[in-house]
């Protein structure tokens, strides 16, 4: 499956920088920018391609005959969101009954513009003692990969502005929907890249 998802970002153009994370057993893999449907599939094209398995968080909703079967099978879990103040608890349930977890979440939590990043995929690392992944796709370059890891200190804002100094210069399919906190905001053209 690995060749095969290595040669379809090949003919779109896109290749895959990130080190060797198997040796990580247990994180939360932060996927940035998300402002299209195509950073779903090319993001999971990309992990296919080094053999990286992951799973993702889902709203319950989705979880309907015969699409909950396809989405199992991708490794979604189903979260409630109406049940949001234990949202964490039940995510980090998951990392304490698991030998391997990477866990892929899009802070921004929506395609459309956010002015403020999800704290969540945060609390969750920190309460679960995972470190953060920084998973990235940068359309203008086409690149998609994984960057460096930070441990949560528990400084939410501190970790927040190394966080957001990666993604600083990673170009979203949009750019006018991916937004950074005011200290790291720049310019963006308003066009749609590749």
């Amino acid at each position: 499956m690995a060749w095969i998802a290595g040669f379809l970002l090949r003919i779109f153009g896109w290749k895959v920088e990130t080190e060797d994370i198997h040796l990580v057993k247990k994180a939360v893999l932060v996927m940035a920018p998300h402002t299209s449907n195509w950073d779903f599939i090319i993001g999971r094209l990309a992990l296919l391609s080094r053999n990286v398995p992951v799973k993702t968080l889902m709203k319950k909703e989705m979880f309907v005959f015969p699409i909950s079967y396809i989405l199992k099978a991708l490794g979604t879990i189903p979260l409630d969101r109406i049940k949001s103040p234990s949202t964490i608890k039940s995510v980090t349930s998951h990392f304490a009954k698991s030998d391997n977890l990477l866990l892929m979440i899009t802070p921004e939590g929506t395609r459309k513009l956010n002015k403020h990043w999800k704290k969540g995929f945060y609390f969750i690392a920190q309460a679960s003692n995972a470190p953060l992944l920084l998973g990235f796709l940068d359309y203008k370059n086409k690149v998609a990969g994984i960057g460096p890891t930070i441990v949560p200190t528990g400084n939410y804002e501190e970790d927040l502005m190394k966080i957001e100094h990666f993604y600083k210069d990673k170009t979203a399919r949009y750019p006018e929907k991916f937004n950074l906190s005011p200290i790291y905001r720049h310019d963006t053209n308003k066009t749609e890249v590749g």
